[in-house]
């Protein structure tokens, strides 16, 4: 049973005066008998739920019923939508907010409810953060938060990939999001909107120019496209590679999903002991050499050349700085065309 459905249930009765089980069932996504089981638990519960039978019938609260949600700050209304996220509410400085507007939560609603939103909440843990990898810092996070929300514009000194590394730009922030643990903040700069990460953020002070977010802009719609484009531009090559049985189930581990996915919808077998050949997106050289070695002897690239080349050259350097000999692996059947 789920408490959030159970607390929908309740809304939707307070807002809409008359609900229909059938048209509880239809708004939920659930059958018309869980509709009735859902209403069955919140009389159970203590909410004065009673019905109307017949045409233009339906359930509804006793009159004057009402779940209020007393005291409620400014800051605690914004910090509801974080509630199940301890660890980023404390990057945004609203760990207290948080706090506060769950023991107000809980307080408005009803015993039976209050204790199934506990027992579910004592079972379920959020951590943001991917596995091997230390948290960010993000000193500016706070500042680039009252930006997006008071709608001012910031002047940031942000560090970049390219030449030159360290720029100065005045951005209009239109939201924050939260992706593997890493925060990126997407803003208007000069005539475009792009995607900055936070960390990047050198330093960052707030001007008195005030602006509107467009109508139409959609912090979700943007950042899926956003995600899908950076994709098309992030790998600008394949490469074919053969890997063993043991270098493919170590594949998920140490490469992106994408060339998982590759290896999967490409893969032939070659030879009898349990290679296979598959075509993988590559960026550039030297970013795939540093990827695939970290397969060792599982992997072997097949082409392109200058990736084989490159591939070949770390090795040996490797072998001379451990002091071994680097002798070249004799040809085999499924090798000796390669140039």
């Amino acid at each position: 049973m789920s408490a959030g459905r159970l607390l929908s249930v309740l809304l939707l009765l307070q807002s809409r005066g008359r609900v229909s089980a059938r048209g509880l069932a239809d708004e939920l996504g659930v059958s018309v008998r869980t509709a009735y089981r859902d209403l069955a638990r919140l009389q159970a519960a203590g909410v004065p739920v009673y019905s109307e039978p017949g045409r233009g019938g339906g359930y509804q609260l006793v009159d004057g019923y009402r779940t209020r949600l007393t005291g409620m700050s400014a800051g605690e209304a914004r910090a509801l939508f974080l509630a199940g996220l301890p660890g980023p509410a404390a990057d945004l400085g609203l760990a207290a907010d948080v706090a506060a507007a769950r023991l107000k939560l809980l307080a408005a609603l009803p015993a039976g409810l209050r204790d199934e939103a506990a027992r579910t909440a004592a079972v379920f843990h959020l951590d943001a953060p991917s596995w091997y990898r230390e948290p960010e810092p993000t000193p500016c996070l706070t500042l680039l938060v009252d930006a997006v929300l008071s709608r001012r514009a910031v002047d940031v000194r942000y560090r970049r990939w390219r030449a030159p590394q360290e720029v100065r730009r005045r951005l209009r922030p239109y939201g924050l999001v939260l992706k593997s643990g890493v925060w990126y903040l997407v803003a208007a700069a000069e005539s475009r909107i792009a995607t900055y990460r936070v960390t990047q953020v050198l330093d960052a002070v707030r001007s008195d120019e005030r602006f509107d977010r467009p109508h139409d802009f959609d912090l979700g719609t943007y950042w899926t496209s956003y995600l899908d484009e950076f994709r098309t531009r992030r790998y600008t090559g394949t490469a074919t590679v053969r890997l063993s049985r043991k270098g493919r189930r170590r594949l998920p581990d140490n490469v992106p999903p994408e060339v998982v996915r590759a290896v999967d919808s490409t893969a032939t077998a070659v030879g009898d002991e349990g290679w296979i050949e598959a075509v993988i997106p590559t960026e550039s050289t030297e970013h795939a050499c540093g990827e695939l070695l970290r397969l060792g002897v599982d992997v072997e690239v097949v082409g392109p050349a200058e990736l084989r080349r490159t591939m070949a050259d770390t090795v040996a350097v490797l072998a001379r700085a451990y002091g071994s000999t680097c002798v070249a692996r004799e040809p085999d059947s499924f090798t000796d065309d390669v140039t």
